[in-house]
């Protein structure tokens, strides 16, 4: 089976190519192919398939569970349709386990793209915390078409989050009962705010799409602001988001790294 090694903003994939949706992966496959030291290495696998008509993104995450929606992903499983001929078209649809996304390909070619996705309905769950180490953050609840507590910390710089001790959060399982993606925020300056997440089954990564949403809504309404446009900084570069009448809109890049072929 052919494949490819992609990233968005350095969250990286990998992505299977199965358009007739003949080859299923199990969890232990999905592990071992984003094993970074025996597989291919990545922080989730992408499987391309067409069912009925439509481009369906079968995501999973690295430790091989299913994952409803990744907004990272799914621009890079938009650069990969396009740029090995699978989709002549430059606006589309994706389906996926969180609904169907629309998709406008702004600029691609065989490395490097620019993809913006709609991605939905943004809907507030309500005030949690999370604990990370020593830290004790509140955060706001927020779906994506997968959960976020998304927390913005007063007084926290760039620096400072940067040099913040990353580990596992421990969070309220009632509130959270399938587990959540925590992103640690500062607040909104001149339009921007800098994020750092903590994955559900992954861990630490690079950046997370849905995660810049679920961001961009939390410092929106810590800032007492209904509808903006907000650019989030992530360790592996920059999305931009808006947000307008409770829908989000998220832009930003893809690189197809190298492709290869399974052996089995």
């Amino acid at each position: 089976m052919k494949f490819i090694k992609a990233h968005a903003t350095e969250n990286d994939f990998v992505v299977l190519i199965d358009v007739d949706d003949h080859n299923d992966v199990t969890p232990d496959q999905v592990a071992f192919l984003c094993d970074r030291r025996a597989g291919v290495g990545g922080d989730g696998l992408l499987r391309v398939v067409r069912r009925d008509g439509t481009w369906f993104m079968d995501y999973r995450n690295a430790d091989g569970s299913v994952a409803e929606m990744c907004g990272n992903g799914i621009r890079a499983f938009a650069h990969v349709l396009v740029a090995e001929g699978l989709e002549d078209a430059r606006e589309f649809y994706v389906d996926t386990r969180a609904g169907v996304k629309h998709i406008r390909v702004l600029s691609a070619d065989s490395t490097d793209a620019v993809v913006a996705v709609g991605m939905g309905a943004v809907e507030v769950t309500g005030v949690s915390t999370a604990s990370m180490g020593d830290h004790q953050f509140a955060g706001l609840g927020v779906n994506v078409g997968n959960p976020h507590l998304a927390c913005v910390i007063p007084g926290l710089t760039a620096a400072g989050l940067a040099d913040m001790n990353f580990v596992a959060p421990t969070f309220d399982p009632e509130f959270f009962p399938e587990g959540t993606n925590v992103e640690v925020l500062t607040e909104l300056r001149d339009g921007q705010t800098h994020m750092r997440v903590w994955e559900r089954g992954v861990g630490e990564t690079r950046s997370c799409g849905t995660g810049t949403v679920a961001a961009a809504q939390a410092v929106l309404a810590d800032a007492g602001v209904e509808h903006g446009t907000v650019t989030v900084n992530v360790p592996g570069g920059a999305v931009e988001v808006e947000l307008n009448e409770g829908q989000a809109t998220m832009t930003g890049p893809s690189t197809i790294v190298f492709r290869g072929e399974l052996s089995s």
